[in-house]
């Protein structure tokens, strides 16, 4: 019975999950990828190979019952169930907020489980759907190593000024501070870039995670200088749902005079915003985009979106003092080209020239001349997470024999 890593991403509703080898190498091999989703209404669970090639696909009716403890309960039941059987040798968790404390992967233990906890405010739409899992497996599972991967971990290499706040400094000490998120994106893109073009490893790279939360990354040698995203996962650019960076006044005119409660105004600014907000329709890109031509909401709702974005990367140009490379990267960043091409237009500026053909074609390398480039890089945030499990449990091995 082969011994396996699997990688858990859990959301509200849905549990995505990748199994790897972890004994592949240079780096564990992914050998299922799926996920469990209408948790708790109808519950839907699909396995597909490596190849694509579905290999489990079953849903429930009337799931109403049917929660996390229940999803994991299935997975673990087709892995030993499957073919000759896959034995569970540690679970990876992306968990998207480490606060001040976690600046590296972590075995999950009680203790542990208890701080993160404590950050369930931070990030509310993910940070309490992370950790249900590993609460229940460490409850049903206590032997079975589980490593908690940080999302905010990547940016603790940031200068001290591009984390502080202009706030008074004993809320600073308090942990007051732009933490920035979507790490383990950005170290997978940091971790690939010279096979694309050995020049950008050491340079200076501006990589843009655009999908439904949506942010940016200044970095330099392969490091997090600076971002977009702050104190929480609501900072920095429109996004689906979220309103990204906003006036503080604007909080206090919805408690104030629209005698909205604080659970109220936090419901609004992360669920009711952003281009769903702004359009009034959907935070879909592709359903806005498919509107745009004729819907003058849906149109600006796309406007607004990159706007944003091309204005963000002026201030991180000059955070990294010019650019060397333009990444795009996640759902929007991979797949929609005419955002692409927009965001680019916005930056002939900054010398970056667009290859048409290559763009709508979701070529690698969409821009033409020689500096600065722009590429298109899919990015796995799950094989960084697999990564740092192998990391984690190769240097627990290693204390425990010396």
């Amino acid at each position: 019975m082969s011994s396996v890593f699997v990688v858990l991403n859990a959301g509200s509703s849905s549990l995505k999950f990748q199994i790897f080898d972890p004994s592949s190498s240079p780096d564990p091999k992914v050998i299922y990828r799926g996920m469990v989703e209408g948790i708790g209404a109808s519950p839907h669970f699909l396995v597909k190979d490596c190849g694509g090639t579905v290999v489990a696909d079953k849903t429930w009716k009337g799931g109403e019952t049917f929660g996390h403890e229940e999803a994991l309960i299935e997975l673990v039941a087709w892995m030993q169930a499957h073919r000759a059987g896959y034995k569970l040798g540690a679970v990876g968790h992306r968990v998207v907020h480490g606060g001040k404390s976690f600046d590296g992967p972590v075995l999950a233990t009680e203790a542990i489980l208890e701080e993160l906890e404590k950050l369930n405010p931070l990030a509310p739409l993910h940070q309490p759907h992370n950790l249900k899992p590993i609460r229940i497996l460490l409850r049903r599972t206590p032997d079975i190593p589980q490593i908690a991967c940080f999302d905010t971990a990547f940016h603790r290499s940031q200068p001290e000024i591009a984390q502080l706040f202009a706030i008074p400094h004993e809320m600073t000490e308090n942990g007051v501070l732009r933490y920035g998120f979507h790490g383990l994106s950005y170290d997978y893109i940091a971790s690939v870039l010279a096979d694309y073009d050995p020049g950008l490893q050491a340079g200076r790279v501006i990589v843009a995670h655009l999908g439904n939360g949506a942010s940016l990354c200044a970095l330099k040698n392969g490091k997090s200088i600076a971002t977009t995203m702050g104190f929480s996962a609501l900072d920095g650019l429109p996004m689906g749902t979220r309103c990204g960076a906003i006036d503080a006044g604007i909080v206090f005119y919805m408690l104030r005079e629209m005698k909205l409660s604080a659970n109220d105004a936090e419901r609004i600014l992360y669920t009711k915003s952003g281009l769903l907000g702004v359009s009034g329709i959907s935070n879909d890109m592709r359903t806005l985009r498919s509107l745009a031509p004729a819907n003058r909401d849906a149109k600006r709702a796309i406007d607004l979106f990159v706007y944003r974005i091309t204005r963000e990367i002026g201030s991180l140009i000059a955070a990294l003092g010019g650019i060397d490379g333009l990444v795009f990267t996640a759902g929007i960043g991979e797949n929609d080209a005419e955002t692409r091409a927009a965001v680019l237009a916005g930056l002939t500026w900054a010398g970056l020239g667009m290859d048409d053909a290559a763009n709508r074609s979701n070529a690698s390398l969409i821009t033409t001349g020689s500096a600065p480039t722009a590429w298109i890089i899919p990015t796995n945030e799950e094989l960084v997470v697999a990564r740092q499990m192998r990391q984690v449990l190769s240097a627990t091995r290693h204390r425990l024999a010396s």
